[in-house]
This record gives structure tokens, C-alpha cells and sequence, in this order.
């Protein structure tokens, strides 16, 4: 969980391009493909009806049946990471499971305290915004140790959050595998894997909520934290530069966040939950209303930046070759920015803090 260290490099700086000869033209006439970005990933999870084991392995014919994801990329959708990362998904009536495999030759831990900052450590990330607001999101972190960090955060660091570190996910279940020995500086190790088991309660809102996922999907992605390291007294631990000072981690994720930020849901990938195996689960198409959260979150960060203004947002863009033209309405404690969709015909909103609303 790192804070946000730069969201510029996400934002397109203008709201559309003038020429000399057209600086007297509305900006409302003015249209901006704004589909020219980094689309986030998809994965379609496969339901199972066989007991799944949490061993940290993939024995059971479900697991063998489910694709990894694509090899994950550095957080900013450039460079390729030293070592492979993938990731399946399966889920039932009662939990969703992962399992992550990481390319390792120096497997490594220390931390062993629940709730203590895992990613001091290398480690394997999970964030799910099951509704897609934007707010009240899941974070579940995991090291070599099968240590565990799980925090429910209220809102995007930039917005305000507040983050719950004392929220637990009660009866989550992991297992770690190591394929090589622990801690042991003497040996090359090949990887190291993590099977989860969430619980579909932990994502309850009320108590009486039952969450249906067959035919949904939820905006998810992954992180894998990993340090350069040095040895003192033949034990591992962050790698220091020549002030002291521990050299930054590198941050390589399943879909890629544009920048080095994970805390932006709106950038993470989307998860399908088909209802039945690789066999017969049908590819996932991001629909089409989700481009257009995508714009409002542009505009959203571009206000809270500054890089644009309120007297910007009613220009007209272009969302899959349909004219969009954004509103714009403040009120006392903010504002709002909403779209009439030309694909559903729902009001999508965001408002101050940062949440997508559908009406």
C-alpha cells in the first residue's frame, strides 16, 4: 500500500487541442477522443464445485482447468519485470480464491506480525472494489511468512481516505509454497506461491446481504512488492544505497496503473464470474458506460490538479465515437459531474469525493 506519488502522468493536460485559428471557437465544439488510454485487463473466474485445499498449490482439477492471467508488468505499463508473476481466479457460493505464482531465486521474509506493513517485505497484493465506486475497497497483502495485512479503505488516498487498519477479513484462509528453502542466502530458489480463500461475507455491506456473483464482474487487481536486497550476518533484508537510505521497491502488477499508484480503482482490471469452467466461460467485454466512468474520473483528478477548470467540463468529448458532453453542477459542500448515457440511457455521476454514482 504506497501513497500516490505522482497522478500527472495519467492525465491527458488539456481537455482538447486549439489551433491559432480556432481560439475564438466554444469549447463545447471542440471534441476529444478520449479513448486513446491504457484499457485496463480482464480475467474471467472460472466456479468450481470441488473443494479447493488452501495449500498454497494447484492439485485440484478446478485450478487446472482455470488460465493465468497474463504475465504481470511494472506499474506504469512499460517495463518488463525481472521475474514472471501470474495469477488465476476461481470462486463459488462461499469464497473467491487466488493463486499467485512468482519467479524467485532469493526467497525471502521477516515479518511475521498480522497488520504489521508487508510490503517492507516482497510480497503479493490484492485490491477489490467489488461495486465499482471507487470507495469503500479491499486491500489484502501477503509475504513469504504467510504473514497477512488486510485493511478496508474508505476512499482513494487523494480524496480524503481513511484507512481501517484494524478491519479484519474473518475466515480468510492462505497457504504459502516454496519451491526452493527460505531465508537461505546459500541456494537459488525457482519461486514461491500464494493460495487464498476470501470469504464472500468479508464483502457483505449488511447482514443480511447475499452477494451473488455469477454474470458480475468487480474491478480487482493485483501487485507484487519486490526489493533488492543485501546480506548482513548471512540474513536477507532491503538493499541500502550508499546514504543509508533503502533503494525504492519495484511495483509489478497484473493491470497496469499508468503510474506508480495503486490506490486509483478506476485504473484497476476487471474480474468476470462465469459459471462454469475454461470449457464454457464466454470472454468478458468491458461495457461500453464503463468508458465513460473513465472520463469523469479524468476530469475529476484534472479539477482536483488543477490542470483543468469547472468552465472546462461541458466541452464535448469522444467516448466510442459517441459525442459526450459532460455537466457540471457545484452545490454547497462540492459538486457534481454527470452523463447521460447514449449506450443505456443511465445517469452515471461522480461527485466531490471522487464516487461514481448510477441513477
Amino acid at each position: 500500500m504506497r501513497l500516490i506519488i505522482n497522478i500527472n502522468g495519467f492525465l491527458k493536460k488539456s481537455l482538447c487541442f486549439i489551433s491559432l485559428f480556432s481560439l475564438y471557437l466554444p469549447l463545447s465544439i471542440c471534441a476529444q477522443d478520449v479513448t486513446n488510454r491504457i484499457i485496463p485487463k480482464t480475467y474471467s473466474a472460472n466456479y468450481t464445485q470441488e473443494p479447493i485445499e488452501i495449500d498454497g498449490l494447484e492439485l485440484e482439477k478446478s485450478w487446472k482447468n482455470a488460465q493465468f492471467s497474463d504475465l504481470f508488468i511494472d506499474i506504469q505499463g512499460v517495463k518488463k519485470p525481472k521475474y514472471n508473476t501470474r495469477v488465476k481466479m476461481l470462486w463459488d457460493k462461499n469464497y473467491i480464491y487466488f493463486l499467485a505464482t512468482m519467479e524467485e531465486p532469493h526467497v525471502w521474509g521477516t515479518l511475521k506480525q498480522k497488520d504489521t506493513i508487508v510490503y517492507y517485505n516482497n510480497d503479493f497484493e490484492i485490491f477489490i472494489d467489488p461495486d465499482g465506486d471507487a470507495h469503500n475497497y479491499y486491500e489484502f497483502e501477503f509475504n513469504t511468512l504467510n504473514t497477512l495485512w488486510d485493511l478496508f479503505i474508505t476512499k482513494p488516498y487523494r480524496d480524503g481516505a481513511l484507512v481501517l487498519n484494524g478491519w479484519d477479513a474473518n475466515g480468510i484462509k492462505s497457504a504459502v509454497h516454496i519451491d526452493g528453502t527460505l531465508n537461505n542466502p546459500n541456494d537459488i530458489d525457482k519461486s514461491w506461491s500464494v493460495e487464498i480463500a476470501i470469504p464472500l461475507k468479508v464483502f457483505q455491506t449488511s447482514y443480511y446481504q447475499i452477494i451473488e456473483l455469477k454474470n458480475k464482474f468487480w474491478r480487482v487487481n493485483f501487485s507484487r512488492v519486490h526489493w533488492d536486497f543485501q546480506l548482513e550476518n548471512n540474513r536477507y533484508s532491503r538493499k541500502k544505497n550508499a546514504a543509508g537510505k533503502f533503494e525504492s521497491e519495484y511495483n509489478w502488477v497484473w493491470s497496469p496503473q499508468g503510474v506508480i499508484a495503486m490506490h486509483q480503482p478506476e485504473t484497476w482490471g476487471y474480474v468476470y464470474f462465469g459459471n462454469g469452467d475454461s470449457s464454457d466461460t464466454k470472454e468478458f467485454v468491458i461495457p461500453k458506460d464503463e468508458h465513460i466512468k473513465w472520463l469523469l474520473f479524468d476530469l475529476h483528478r484534472g479539477l482536483l490538479d488543477k490542470t483543468i477548470t469547472p468552465k472546462n467540463i461541458g466541452a464535448t468529448k469522444l467516448v466510442l465515437k459517441q459525442k459526450i458532453t459532460p455537466i457540471y453542477q457545484s452545490h454547497e459542500t462540492g459538486y457534481n459531474i454527470w452523463v447521460k448515457s447514449p449506450f443505456t440511457g443511465n445517469q452515471i455521476i461522480i461527485n466531490e469525493s471522487g464516487q461514481i454514482i448510477i441513477k
